[in-house]
């Protein structure tokens, strides 16, 4: 726990959450009495969202935007990578020289249907080129320093606390979907339990009602659990059929299924998160990149499909991030450095696809280390959603305004 971030019945759900997605497995608690709804309610009735739920795919580690959307027209680009290049023949074309990794199959189709938008060249000003202080940023949206709640926190911190207004699908619960009062639940599946006999469960129970004797720590852990135990009943009334065993960061394919079904059974969940590592590819990057993005393919194209017609899913808006790209120059290893700018992805039924936004940066204009100049704020993309996706303030959100791109 960073210690910018004050403690609150919700900060101590941070880590209830993540114990509670570890014992993830049948249903053994009792439902609480509030009747469930007798159809599923939207998120957007529910919320008044413009449409979403919006699907955060976090990939951890840089990973190379230059091999992702790959601008095999520019000479540049081979000269810089002459053995970790690909040639016109080997990309997948979209447009204006520009195509994608030969294993994105999947999202070269969703380009040619109008479902993918790309927002090229998407960084922030004097770039970070550590990981962790990197992904602060992007989670904080604070390109100062990183420090502050998430982006997604603050938006949390906007609502009524319902303990699944936001998911991360995972064992711990990333900074971005961490609030000053608000945080969103960590599942690793549709269902969660606790151990122990019914004494033990019934005694757990008992722990979370409000007392006299119950202040301060004690009263933040008792309401902490009685968080953990709302958002359990509400999960099990929704009776999906998703994965019930653990999913882990190296499963994007799990995670997205556990979305999926989540979604359509009706959560009122207006944001998801779900993960993949490994993208640091400081060595052998052609094999090891390409096996990434051929799951993030799979995990996506997949993802779409199973909401393909059901009318639950027709507003679901998937993001990508990663905490920076990778250096233009190819290194010794057959791999490349951390870098800069990047492009981002967008993904939906609703969105304006088929279509670059932001400029492509230059490959022979470099910043002074010998990096892409980023041409888009993140701080856009972040406010494109939080306004087209959300229905949110932003300038709330990311205190300021900040010009949104129409990719919805």
């Amino acid at each position: 726990m960073r210690p910018d971030i004050l403690f609150t019945r919700r900060r101590f759900l941070v880590g209830a959450g993540a114990a509670s997605a570890a014992l993830a497995g049948g249903a053994i608690l009792e439902h609480w009495t509030q009747a469930a709804p007798t159809s599923p309610v939207s998120p957007q009735a529910l919320f008044g969202q413009k449409s979403g739920p919006l699907v955060l795919v976090t990939l951890y580690g840089g990973n190379d935007g230059l091999n992702t959307l790959i601008p095999y027209g520019d000479p540049a680009y081979l000269k810089a990578r002459p053995n970790l290049g690909y040639r016109s023949d080997q990309v997948l074309p979209l447009a204006d020289g520009l195509g994608l990794n030969p294993q994105l199959k999947g999202l070269a189709s969703l380009w040619h249907s109008g479902k993918l938008a790309v927002v090229r060249g998407v960084g922030y000003p004097n770039p970070v080129l550590s990981h962790f202080e990197s992904m602060d940023i992007w989670q904080s949206a604070n390109p100062i320093d990183g420090n502050g709640a998430g982006w997604l926190g603050k938006w949390l911190d906007l609502g009524d606390g319902d303990p699944i207004r936001a998911i991360s699908v995972g064992v711990t619960l990333p900074p971005v979907l961490r609030g000053n009062k608000y945080a969103a639940t960590a599942v690793t599946s549709t269902e969660l339990t606790l151990p122990g006999d019914q004494n033990f469960q019934n005694a757990y129970s008992a722990l979370q009602a409000t007392g006299s004797d119950r202040v301060g720590l004690a009263a933040a852990i008792a309401t902490s659990g009685a968080d953990l135990l709302a958002a359990k009943a509400k999960l099990d009334r929704l009776s999906t059929a998703a994965p019930k065993g653990a999913v882990s960061s190296t499963d994007l394919s799990a995670q997205m299924a556990v979305v999926a079904s989540l979604i359509l059974a009706g959560a009122p969940t207006q944001v998801y998160q779900v993960s993949l590592s490994s993208f640091d590819t400081h060595a052998a990057e052609k094999p090891n990149q390409e096996k990434l993005l051929s799951e993030f393919d799979t995990a996506i194209t997949t993802f779409f499909q199973t909401l393909s017609d059901h009318p639950a899913g027709k507003g679901a808006v998937v993001m990508t991030c990663s905490e920076f790209g990778r250096r233009p120059t190819e290194n010794a290893s057959q791999g490349t450095d951390h870098g800069t700018a990047a492009p981002m992805f967008i993904v939906g039924q609703g969105v304006k696809g088929g279509q670059f936004y932001g400029e492509e940066p230059s490959l022979t204009s470099l910043d002074p280390n010998g990096n892409l100049i980023h041409s888009v704020d993140f701080r856009s993309v972040y406010a494109s959603v939080l306004e087209g996706v959300l229905g949110a303030d932003s300038s709330q959100v990311l205190g300021g305004q900040f010009p949104t791109i129409a990719f919805l």
